[in-house]
């Protein structure tokens, strides 16, 4: 593992090198030399639905990220890299999943460019592992610890080791307004001439949201109970401690792994049958194999429940938001807590 990621840090060194000169013609911000908008490239969907919500017509936008690609083991091409290096604001999530970042941001030469990672908008969270859940081994390129149907969510490790934070903060909906807020500034440094505009749109975008953790929280007070299976990933921490709810999931949300082991399939059909849990869950974009079994062996039925990580090429082209992504997951979070 650790030759491959050698492998993929020189390949990714050599594609800088070649292309620097390319980039020397126009290294400037865009909107301040080659182009009249403002051009913001974003690494993955909800950061890219955000500035889209914000900056409107008044703005190039771009995502990195297709739509149906698993976004773990997305590398970025020579395209992307010339596209992040000309930009004028750049938007990532800034974790262990982004670290390809690193190189390419530092051959960047824009001095002008304004970078905002969603982690650093936030407080992170700790990754964890729930009782019963498989064993961590990451998409990041990190090594297997060997954490294996692990009952007790506060980890404590042999020896010296690096914390890992959940990455996916935009899942809570007062998260995804810090974010918001956090573009809205840095469009308006960029571009005054428009910072009413944007400051209209992140003010609806933000009541928006605000109605959004309404319907939510509305939803958990008049429920039954307040657990969540998840027969999948499950890369929804910050959702659940946003709105203190309880999980059992497959696997963590970063994990690379997609068939669990018995123990953690019995242990999962065990908790649904035992809290008489109506809906086992799984995330977009999945087989949703793991979850189908669950729900076979007790009866039960399955719903998708949107991360909005990504979304598929169909629902990109239908306009799908992560508005009405999240508004989605109202409907399925209020059957499942019934």
């Amino acid at each position: 593992m650790k030759s491959k990621r050698l492998i993929k840090a020189l390949s990714l060194l050599l594609t800088m090198a070649m292309l620097t000169a390319m980039l020397s013609g126009c290294s400037g911000a865009g909107h301040a030399g080659c182009n009249e908008k403002i051009s913001i490239v974003a690494t993955i969907f909800p950061q890219y639905d955000f500035a889209r919500r914000i900056a409107g017509d008044r703005a190039d936008i771009s995502m990195l990220l297709k739509p149906g690609m698993e976004a773990h083991s997305y590398e970025p091409s020579p395209k992307d890299i010339i596209g992040i290096s000309r930009c004028d604001l750049f938007l990532n999530v800034g974790g262990e999943s982004e670290s390809w970042l690193d190189s390419v941001l530092e051959s960047a030469d824009n001095p002008g460019m304004k970078i905002i990672s969603a982690m650093e908008c936030v407080d992170a969270i700790e990754e964890e592992t729930s009782e019963g859940m498989q064993s961590r081994e990451h998409h990041h390129g990190h090594e297997d610890h060997g954490y294996e149907n692990e009952s007790d969510s506060d980890h404590h490790h042999d020896g010296e080791e690096e914390e890992e934070y959940d990455e996916h903060v935009w899942t809570s909906p007062m998260n995804a307004i810090a974010i918001v807020n956090e573009i809205n500034n840095a469009l308006c440094e960029l571009d005054p001439d428009n910072a009413e505009y944007y400051c209209a749109n992140t003010d609806q975008y933000v009541a928006e949201l605000m109605e959004l953790d309404i319907l939510f929280r509305d939803v958990i007070a008049e429920s039954k109970r307040n657990l969540l299976i998840f027969g999948d990933r499950f890369p929804l921490l910050y959702f659940v401690r946003e709105y203190g709810l309880e999980y059992y999931a497959a696997f963590p949300g970063c994990a690379a792994e997609t068939e669990p082991s018995a123990a953690t399939v019995a242990f999962l059909i065990d908790t649904v049958k035992r809290e008489e849990v109506p809906v086992v869950l799984y995330i977009e974009l999945s087989n949703h194999k793991v979850a189908d079994a669950i729900a076979e062996c007790t009866g039960t039925k399955t719903a998708q429940f949107n991360t909005c990580h990504n979304i598929s090429a169909d629902d990109f082209k239908a306009g799908e938001s992560y508005l009405s992504l999240m508004r989605a997951n109202v409907d399925i979070l209020r059957e499942a807590l019934n």
